[in-house]
């Protein structure tokens, strides 16, 4: 299995920052078009568990104003051959400078990328266990 093909990377980065973008304009049919639509498909958000693409699609619909405004702070993605990667985010929400993080896994569909599993969870303050690094921060030269 090849990790991290350049061409695999470069195609679910884009679907990453076009998910971001839609995330941020609310655009409901495409946040729907990013997710597989399957029974199977899971996200787990800040305060609710979505099972399945229906579940998931609805969540979005009812949830006033979408999703809170963010800045992402980092992005990783890793790609596991041609048909599989994850995408790892961390954000800050604006105005209230909560951190979070994001995680995805992104499918090769006949459809093209699709996330068929997330995860979204916020930091919380004094939360981390580790010892300081070097730079005073989690040892992660994150501050």
């Amino acid at each position: 299995m090849i990790v991290n093909d350049p061409k695999v990377v470069a195609e679910v980065t884009a679907a990453v920052d076009a998910y971001e973008a839609a995330l941020m304009a609310n655009d409901l049919e495409a946040l729907d078009g990013f997710f597989w639509n399957s029974p199977l498909t899971v996200r787990f958000g800040v305060a609710e568990n979505l099972y399945g693409f229906e579940a998931i699609a609805a969540f979005r619909q009812g949830r006033s104003g979408g999703s809170p405004r963010r800045r992402r702070l980092r992005t990783q993605v890793v790609a596991f051959g041609q048909d599989l990667a994850t995408a790892q985010v961390e954000f800050v929400r604006e105005g209230g400078g909560k951190s979070g993080r994001q995680s995805q896994t992104w499918a090769r569909t006949p459809d093209g990328w699709r996330v068929v599993a997330a995860h979204v969870s916020l930091l919380q303050d004094g939360a981390d266990q580790r010892q300081s690094g070097p730079d005073g921060g989690a040892g992660d030269g994150l501050k």
